[in-house]
């Protein structure tokens, strides 16, 4: 479920927040510059790696004073970062957190450093992830990007500044993944104008809190990956060293962004920092969307054609369903009677696809009906396992021929993306606690 966005009050200024979890350890997200709370939740990795950090902490993120969902600003009067700092503040008074861990994503781990330096009472602990102190090369800082590497991005970002293009070069993992760098390009596209990110980029590249570091009495950790495009391991500890007894870790990976390729890697050194514990989260399990197509009056067409030729037709119907999977990168879990399980690294691609089987099949003379539902799955050696299989199957029960349906959690992470649902009502699913509210696709975008 996508938590309900808020807004806290700094002077005039609204600020958009949401909260995440109810552990006992208040975690205040600093996220990278660009953020939008809610186009981040039709990204499965971001997903993930917001549940990840919300499973041990409430999880507290906003988005910062002109981007996303938070009021706006001029371009000619952006803040200086100690009007930005107080972002943190309003939003930390508007949740009731007298004290909490900051974790600054990271460019935002400088602004979440000046924050833990200027407001001790309030930060129990420090994370800098993706650590830096300034992003610009000069000669007494020989691990910032040098002139003519910030003028590229500044003219990447002006030049296709929602495309996906900048994303394919800071998080390489992403590289030749069309449909992911689609989905990034328009979170970004909802984070700040063409405009406005040009002019934030370069406040950005202009920031130095070196000197601020040295006044940071949190106990820290700085974790950077390793082949981290435009911050690297050296920039983190250079952090690590002018913070007092702060710890530096390294870890794998080579993208940008915190919420792309190895994320659990970084997390589980952070939540071990955190809350002094091994992660509790099982290795083996991912948040997937899962599809259930299933053939319809399949029973009677066997005895009406005879074995033969339904095995013929058998066959050219499995053709068509894995040649759809392929197209959409869906991976095929197994048979299921006489018809598919398989799972989705993204539910629009899912949902797409179970549409564009259903019409495939349609010129074999077969109907199928299908379930769609988004969530954690196990990776057994057998398959996969866990509610959100259930869920699915016993969605897929409920549709009539010809029909695609989803569960909620479905409609709600593919918000924005062109496809649309009537609403089923609500339901209860045979061997699954709770009640669930159904939609069906009427059109795939």
């Amino acid at each position: 479920m996508v938590p309900e966005t808020r807004y806290a009050r700094k002077g005039d200024a609204h600020i958009a927040y949401q909260v995440l979890g109810d552990g006992d350890l208040d975690l205040v997200l600093v996220s990278a510059w660009f953020s939008h709370l809610e186009a981040r939740w039709e990204i499965p990795g971001f997903v993930h790696y917001l549940r990840r950090l919300s499973a041990f902490s409430r999880l507290i993120s906003f988005d910062k004073h002109g981007i996303g969902l938070s009021d706006p600003l001029p371009l000619d009067k952006l803040p200086p970062l100690e009007e930005w700092m107080d972002d943190v503040r309003a939003v930390m008074d508007a949740v009731g957190s007298e004290q909490a861990a900051v974790m600054g994503a990271n460019e935002a781990s400088m602004m979440a450093a000046m924050f833990a330096a200027s407001h001790p009472e309030r930060v129990t602990g420090l994370v800098l992830a993706g650590g830096t102190a300034g992003l610009r090369w000069s000669p007494d800082h020989p691990t910032g990007a040098r002139p003519e590497v910030v003028d590229r991005l500044v003219g990447l970002v002006e030049e296709s500044w929602g495309q996906g293009e900048l994303m394919a070069v800071l998080s390489p993992s992403l590289a030749g993944d069309s449909a992911a760098l689609q989905a990034w390009g328009r979170f970004m596209r909802l984070s700040a104008s063409p405009a406005v990110a040009a002019a934030v980029f370069r406040m950005i590249f202009s920031l130095d809190v070196r000197d601020v570091l040295p006044a940071i009495s949190a106990p820290t950790l700085v974790v950077n990956r390793q082949a981290n495009p435009l911050i690297s391991p050296s920039s983190g500890r250079e952090v690590a060293e002018r913070i007092p007894n702060a710890t530096f870790v390294e870890v794998p990976g080579d993208d940008y962004g915190l919420a792309v390729g190895d994320i659990d890697s970084m997390i589980d050194v952070i939540e071990e920092f955190l809350t002094g514990s091994r992660p509790s989260h099982e290795p083996d399990r991912v948040l997937a969307t899962v599809l259930f197509t299933d053939i319809v009056s399949s029973t009677e067409r066997a005895a009406e054609l005879g074995d033969r030729r339904w095995k013929e037709l058998l066959e050219d119907h499995h053709r068509l369903v894995r040649s759809e999977l392929e197209r959409a990168r869906g991976k095929e879990v197994r048979i299921a009677g006489d018809g598919f399980l398989a799972t989705f690294d993204g539910p629009a691609r899912a949902i797409r696809c179970a549409c564009a089987i259903r019409d495939a099949v349609r010129g074999l003379g077969l109907e199928i009906r299908a379930g769609l539902h988004t969530g954690e799955i196990e990776l057994a050696e057998t398959g996969i396992e866990g509610i959100a299989v259930h869920v699915g199957a016993r969605i897929a029960d409920l549709a009539v021929p010809g029909e695609v349906l989803a569960s909620s959690t479905v409609r709600d992470l593919v918000a924005g993306s062109g496809i649309e649902f009537v609403d089923r009502g609500v339901q209860v699913l045979r061997g699954v606690p709770g009640e669930w509210r159904i939609q069906a696709v009427t059109d795939a975008g």
